[in-house]
């Protein structure tokens, strides 16, 4: 499959535990991928950095504050209507976070990851978060 003439994205994800438990929200409706888990984030704008491009995101779509530490993980995966581009950082919070768009939020053992349906560009992370035991 040729991937020139559809929309390259650059996206940015928080994978953040507590306790042995994983952040993870559910998409919504009306959007690509809709119904799917997934670690938090979203698209970065042009000129962002992917470290703001992450703050921003995660305080628009679940209304905190986030630090955002290493990159742990990058994937790129071809879709049949784009090329996601995502970056996976190991991120702390200190608020409990709030559905502001109406997405499902739920913290999960690393082992019941592979219980959830995501996106087919995270499995290689989940796999490597289950055998690391957190954060990669």
């Amino acid at each position: 499959m040729t991937t020139d003439n559809v929309p390259h994205l650059v996206v940015t994800a928080a994978i953040v535990e507590r306790d042995g438990t994983f952040l993870v929200t559910r998409r919504p409706r009306g959007v690509h991928l809709e119904g799917l888990w997934e670690f938090p984030g979203g698209k970065c704008e042009p000129g962002e950095s992917h470290p703001d491009c992450l703050r921003r995101e995660i305080h628009e779509e679940l209304g905190i504050p986030i630090a955002v530490n290493a990159e742990i993980f990058t994937v790129s995966h071809a879709y049949d209507d784009r090329v996601v581009e995502l970056h996976f950082f190991a991120c702390d919070i200190g608020d409990e976070p709030q559905a502001l768009i109406g997405q499902e939020i739920r913290w999960v053992p690393g082992d019941a990851l592979l219980d959830l349906d995501f996106p087919p560009a995270d499995a290689a992370l989940i796999e490597l978060l289950r055998r690391s035991g957190g954060r990669g």
